[in-house]
This record gives C-alpha cells, structure tokens and sequence, in this order.
C-alpha cells in the first residue's frame, strides 16, 4: 500500500512517517506541505492512500478532496473534530484524530485495504484488444508482461500479439492488488510469472515464465527483489 502523507506541521508529518514504517506492507512515497502541492504528489506517485490533515495553506483537506473524483482513498487526520461530517460527505474512508494512536492507524489503513479488496472481487478485471471487427478480452492473470512501444501498450498471449490504446501508467492502477509491478518505466510484469532474475554489468533482467525478458531499471530492483522474496544480499 502506497501513502501519501500530507500536513503543513513538519513533526506530524515525520510522526506518522514513523508510525507508517512499523506497518508490514505499507510504503510512504511523499509528503507534502499543502494542497496544492499534494495535488500535483497525488498525479506523480498514484498513491493507495492520502493520510490528508484539514487546515493547510494554499488548498485545505477538504477542498482538495472536492478538487476531483479521481482521488485515491483518503483518511482525514486532524486535531479538529468538527470538520467529520464534510469529510464524510467528500468520501473519505476515515477520519483519525491527532494525537493519532499506533493501533488506530492499522484500524483505518486496513479498513482501507479491504475495501479496496472488495471492490476488485465485485468486478472482475479484463484486458480488451481490438481484433478486426471484434473485441477479445483476456484475464490479466493469463499476462506476463505488457511493454510500451512508441504509442501503444503490447502484450502477448501464446504466439499472438495484441496492442492496447491504454497507458502503463492506467494499466497499473486498474491491476493494482494482482501482482503485476511496474519494474521498468517501459515494463509492468506479472511477478507470479517470473521464474529467474538475471543481474549482469550493473543490468537486471526478469525471465518469464512464456520466455519474454523485461528489463529492470536500477530504481526498482530493490522493490523487485522484496517482492519475489529475495534478501538484499541475494544476486
């Protein structure tokens, strides 16, 4: 789960940095100091979760969550009570009161999580490709790998190759919980599908279980070794 924690007081914002590294699968990507600049974190990291405080500077909690629909989760941490029936109103997931406890954090994030869990379940993801007149639609679990090139997104299944009009960057959050990781700004790959991690001269390279190859890039192999259970002193 990645959080993106926002509050103007730099000692909160290092207080549930410090509480969020004690949660197993949890992964702080930003901060930020206002709206306006959670904003912009918000488009640039995709977070799961904002960990978002009402008074701010430039654009408060609340504006910002009235900003647009297309909002991760948001869980309103805040010294002021009064504001929980707006940030309901705005669809927030939760709303904790500072001093926020250990416990009551996990509560909320995990709240978070199974919903998100839910939601997936109650419909099911399908990758369509258009094939002449006709729409085919695949389970993503049936990819290894989808890979940019030049406009497109391709990915293959058995010896057919099939290109997609959506971007990696839309097709990372729609299979967001099954297992695919972006490992390359050009790659998202099914981790289940990887079957040897190749490092060689400063490059990394992931084998698939199809024969496909996907380039890692060096700002995510150590998220890519976490993830396929690998030690930081493993190859």
């Amino acid at each position: 789960m990645k959080v993106l924690v926002v509050d103007d007081e730099a000692p909160a914002r290092r207080r549930l940095v410090r509480m969020l590294e004690r949660i197993a699968d949890v992964q702080v990507v930003g901060e930020a100091d206002d709206g306006l600049a959670a904003l912009r974190l918000i488009g640039e990291l995709r977070p799961d979760v904002v960990l978002l405080d009402v008074h701010m500077p430039e654009l408060d909690g609340i504006e910002l969550a009235e900003t647009t629909a297309e909002l991760p989760a948001i869980v309103f941490v805040t010294a002021h009570p009064d504001y929980a029936v707006r940030a309901f109103a705005v669809a927030a997931q939760d709303y904790l009161l500072k001093p926020v406890q250990q416990q009551r954090l996990e509560q909320a994030l995990a709240r978070v999580a199974a919903r998100a869990a839910s939601a997936r379940q109650a419909t099911p993801v399908r990758i369509s490709a258009r094939a002449g007149d006709s729409v085919r639609l695949f389970d993503p679990r049936s990819i290894t790998r989808f890979h940019a090139a030049d406009k497109y997104t391709v990915f293959r299944v058995g010896d057919e190759e099939h290109v997609l009009d959506d971007s990696l960057n839309t097709l990372e959050e729609r299979l967001r919980g099954l297992d695919f990781l972006r490992v390359h700004r050009s790659e998202l790959v099914n981790l289940l599908a990887v079957r040897t991690l190749h490092q060689r001269d400063g490059t990394a390279v992931l084998e698939l279980s199809d024969g496909q190859r996907a380039h890692v890039s060096r700002r995510t192999l150590a998220e890519v070794k976490r993830r396929l259970g690998l030690r930081d002193g493993d190859p």
